[in-house]
């Protein structure tokens, strides 16, 4: 799908409602299909903001970016996620939690990123974050500088994450659990699971039902 196919596109489908939990929870865990909102409250989760980077690459061709974070002692460690982090006391808003997170992790310019949506808010049980995603756009192909935080950089056309032969399940084994089935996406293959996945779906459901 060329860029500026998808940015027409794009203007329509931001104008719809969201899809919601019933389509985040397609895509979730068991673990995470068990936590009630009321429980979520209860645990009063910190708040974080990841971006779904929408860019054409040098063919004009429609991309987004996952990054796949560098190993350390914690929860997430070397998962495939959006960029993105926790909010800091000095964020004005969670849009802004979102930009200055991207642009410490991928280098990209916080300017050069035109925010067009908030989607559904997603819990992760584990680390006890509530997740607000955003729709980014930039209009050209971006030049990554990643810092120490990424281990790697992976590039994905939209018309992968529209396949449905992309979407299936896998087993995963993790700091917290063994062999827990889940759906996921297998995208350049990588296998994007949990909150990312969950995320990717209401996207996916947004750009198929225009």
């Amino acid at each position: 799908m060329n860029f500026k196919t998808f940015n027409q596109h794009l203007q329509k489908v931001i104008q719809k409602p969201l899809g919601g939990l019933s389509i985040l929870l397609e895509m979730a865990p068991e673990i995470r299909k068990k936590v009630s909102e009321d429980s979520i409250a209860e645990k009063k989760p910190r708040k974080a903001a990841v971006i779904a980077l929408f860019y054409p690459n040098k063919q004009g061709e429609t991309c987004f970016s996952l990054m796949e974070r560098a190993q350390y002692n914690g929860t997430h460690s070397a998962q495939i996620s959006f960029p993105g982090g926790k909010e800091d006391p000095s964020d004005t808003n969670l849009e802004h939690t979102a930009l200055r997170e991207t642009e410490e992790e991928f280098g990209i310019n916080a300017n050069n990123i035109h925010i067009i949506k908030e989607l559904t808010t997603t819990y992760i049980p584990p680390s006890n974050f509530l997740v607000t995603p955003f729709i980014g756009i930039c209009n050209s192909t971006p030049l990554f500088t990643p810092n120490n935080e990424v281990a790697s950089i992976i590039e994905i056309k939209v018309v992968e994450l529209l396949k449905e032969e992309n979407s299936n399940t896998t087993k995963i084994s993790t700091s917290y659990q063994t062999d827990m089935e889940t759906p996921c996406f297998n995208l350049n293959g990588h296998i994007v699971w949990g909150a990312t996945a969950m995320m990717l779906n209401e996207i996916k459901h947004m750009l198929k039902h225009e």
